[in-house]
């Protein structure tokens, strides 16, 4: 945005959804979201009338440009974040039939990289449909059986990313944090990281002892996180799901890396959102530099089972579940169950007809009981 001195960007994104899903998303010019506030100020405008719009003819409605060296110019720009070579790695790239399409392979390639490509024919409707990040199958089973180095998923708009190890095995958001937080603190470079704090001492935020080697992750992400954490001396601060708000808590305090489980990792010095390919790259510098497969670098992390369970409602449903009794008895039933050797979240979809029931713990039977549990009340009370 700031290279073109834009005051404004608009993306039609179905993010990692069907195409069915595409709704806008808009930027400022600062190259960052627009907050809550903003948002809502525009839905109203819009949908409710909340505001006159002035009606523009003919030279006042205003022009459009088309910029011929965009796709050249985000090239170069993820190219130059890196300070090392690719040459040698074959790796397999899944760019969800999106956006990823167009740049991924002239990046990787740049690099030195031999890539596969997976879902790169985008034809409209094809979107996200059985691949990306939100389905590596096809992915995990394609780098194991050409014998690739790692495979890097996107999704439909590449502001995700997941990797796949030489061995098939996912490397979700999670992980891919920790390689790259673990990383950039041992280069002395890491001023924060943004993703969820489930198990942060309070004395730590009163204190403010935060401002370094500090992570930060949404509520998604699993327990194994906080451990690494713990582990490797680096701060851990919790925000709401979503990367804005990650965003915002990264800026306040000045940290640098952050994101979620699902695949959203900002690097803020190199980009004001969550952006696939750049997150990509960054992962694979992190490999070449350290001589190590993606495997060995991932057990930096020890991942806690986990169950997720997505339970279709309706809208007038999504609009009932913070209020509904039943389903908040459920869930300090379960949560009392656990006795903190666990945790359960469970929350609305902000792009779909769906409520996520999510449970992990060192028990994955009784976290998977203990889910179906709480889905079966939800289904039952907002379907």
């Amino acid at each position: 945005i700031g290279l073109y001195g834009c005051d404004a960007v608009v993306m039609i994104s179905a993010s990692h959804n069907p195409c069915e899903y595409n709704g806008i998303k808009i930027f400022q010019s600062t190259g960052y979201k627009l907050d809550d506030a903003i948002e809502e100020e525009i839905e109203a405008i819009i949908l409710d009338g909340a505001e006159e719009i002035p009606e523009k003819l003919g030279g006042d409605v205003g022009n459009r440009l088309y910029c011929k060296t965009a796709v050249e110019d985000y090239v170069r720009h993820v190219v130059d974040t890196a300070d090392v070579r690719f040459d040698g790695l074959n790796i397999a790239l899944d760019c969800a039939n999106g956006s990823a399409s167009v740049c991924a392979k002239q990046i990787f390639t740049a690099l030195g990289a031999r890539c596969y490509m997976l879902s790169d024919t985008p034809d409209g409707v094809n979107i996200n449909d059985h691949c990306g990040s939100t389905h590596p199958e096809e992915l995990m089973q394609f780098v194991t059986d050409n014998g690739l180095d790692l495979g890097l998923a996107f999704d439909g708009d590449a502001d995700r990313m997941l990797a796949v190890d030489e061995n098939g095995q996912l490397v979700d958001g999670d992980k891919v944090i920790a390689v790259c937080a673990a990383d950039m603190k041992r280069r002395g470079r890491l001023t924060g990281n943004a993703v969820v704090i489930a198990f942060c001492p309070k004395r730590m935020l009163d204190e403010g002892t935060l401002a370094k080697n500090t992570a930060v992750v949404t509520v998604m992400s699993n327990m194994g996180f906080f451990k690494f954490c713990e582990e490797n001396g680096i701060a851990c601060e919790k925000t709401a799901v979503g990367d804005r708000y990650v965003l915002e808590r990264m800026l306040q305090k000045g940290y640098n890396i952050g994101g979620e489980q699902s695949g959203h990792v900002i690097f803020l010095d190199y980009a004001t959102t969550g952006d696939g390919e750049l997150s990509g790259v960054q992962l694979l510098k992190t490999v070449v530099k350290s001589g190590k497969k993606l495997s060995q670098l991932a057990k930096i992390m020890t991942v806690y089972p986990q169950v997720l369970i997505n339970v279709q409602v309706t809208p007038e449903g999504k609009q009932k579940y913070n209020n509904d009794e039943y389903i908040i008895s459920a869930v300090q039933q379960a949560e009392m169950d656990l006795m903190g050797d666990g945790r359960v979240l469970v929350r609305v979809s902000g792009t779909e007809p769906l409520v996520r029931v999510m449970l992990e713990g060192k028990d994955l039977e009784k976290i998977t009981r203990l889910g179906n549990r709480i889905a079966d009340v939800v289904r039952e009370r907002l379907s």
